[in-house]
């Protein structure tokens, strides 16, 4: 399923074959939590803007309007009418956000909803159940996303409890898969390591899942309050005792930057929120850093967010009526600046494949390093 094509150093560049298609990498995947990306995109604005991959929320879906709703009617490919690859998390995100409503046991977490406060267990069986009903491509694991810093001790039972939920996980989908109204019987699962930023106990994670031969595994708990050479450096330790024939995903990362390095250091997927969130607030991401559309001098101004862009949003409109928009407080404000970041990301995975096919990653990496995540 995955073809490691060439690689530059420890970067990797790849394709990943799913059911609903080829996926290039090193990618960015687009991310739609409830089924549609906030911002007011569709499915076909993620056709224009070069989107590959789109990621769902299993915890989000499976609270409203229901995965069982979502089989019936086709899956979640057919009830948002896109096409191509879909990733959903687990849901153990999701359920970390809620530390204040859990409680985490061997069986799973129960938990309370928080659209209507009510009681929730969910299990790894009961994560599969939900993936499988909504029919994605890749389907993560279960596991705990724990805070750093946490104590060694409570990091090092909860990575032994991941690696008993990923067994089960595993077991499930396989029966899920094999059932004859399966939405999606090519679905894959992707093992999840943990370990906070102890690198031994990172290390002993990435081996014990990585001897269950998964399709692919992604490095969880990151982004969660550690530095970012904290995060550089675990991805290190543990990029080491990945499989070398399977994808690499970090999970919830990142600024263009954190992307470029991580990319320098063996990661083929990405996801982060960043680019949608920050485009709703006017910070737009551009090749010589980010611009906040809000401010005073660009009043006047008729270039487009940036020139030579292919997105939608710089192909007709001016800086100048998009900070009108923020202003007057217009739904339209947002949705043309979530087109245009999403369109930059997606864009920089695209640049970072041609640099690696060209041999040139390392000189574009120094490129723009200094340069994307600085404020103008």
């Amino acid at each position: 399923m995955f073809k490691l094509i060439k690689t530059e150093g420890r970067a990797r560049r790849g394709t990943f074959t799913t059911p609903h298609g080829e996926i290039q990498t090193p990618v960015f995947m687009n991310v739609g939590t409830q089924a549609a990306i906030k911002g007011a995109l569709s499915a076909e604005d993620l056709e224009a803007i070069g989107c590959q991959v789109e990621l769902s929320n299993t915890y989000h879906l499976h609270v409203r309007p229901g995965d069982a709703l979502i089989k019936k009617l086709g899956g979640l490919h057919k009830f948002m009418t896109w096409n191509g690859p879909i990733l959903t998390d687990s849901g153990g995100f999701q359920i970390f956000s809620l530390a204040g409503l859990r409680k985490i046991s061997e069986e799973g977490v129960r938990f309370a909803s928080h659209v209507d406060g009510r009681r929730i267990f969910m299990s790894p069986e009961d994560s599969m159940r939900i993936q499988a009903n909504l029919g994605s491509d890749i389907a993560m694991a279960f596991d705990e996303c724990v805070k750093i810093p946490s104590p060694r001790a409570y990091v090092e039972a909860s990575c032994d409890r991941t690696y008993r939920w990923l067994v089960r996980c595993r077991d499930a989908l396989d029966k899920m898969k094999a059932e004859p109204d399966a939405v999606n019987p090519g679905q894959v699962l992707f093992g999840i390591n943990q370990g906070a930023t102890f690198h031994d106990l990172r290390i002993r994670h990435m081996r014990q899942i990585a001897e269950l031969d998964l399709p692919g595994y992604a490095i969880g708990g990151l982004a969660v309050g550690e530095t970012a050479a904290e995060m550089y450096d675990t991805i290190e330790a543990v990029e080491a005792h990945m499989p070398q024939d399977k994808p690499r995903y970090l999970m919830g990362v990142g600024t263009p930057v954190n992307i470029l390095e991580s990319v320098a250091r063996g990661v083929d997927f990405f996801d982060c929120v960043m680019p949608a969130r920050n485009g709703r607030h006017g910070h737009l991401f551009t090749w010589s850093g980010i611009i906040n559309i809000n401010n005073e001098k660009y009043r006047e101004d008729t270039r487009p967010i940036e020139e030579d862009c292919g997105c939608p949003t710089c192909k007709r409109y001016t800086r100048a009526y998009l900070r009108h928009l923020f202003k007057a407080e217009e739904m339209l404000a947002m949705r043309l600046s979530v087109l245009h970041n999403l369109y930059f990301y997606n864009a920089l995975a695209e640049k970072i494949r041609k640099a690696l096919d060209e041999g040139v990653f390392e000189a574009f990496k120094k490129q723009y390093v200094e340069v994307l995540d600085k404020r103008v």
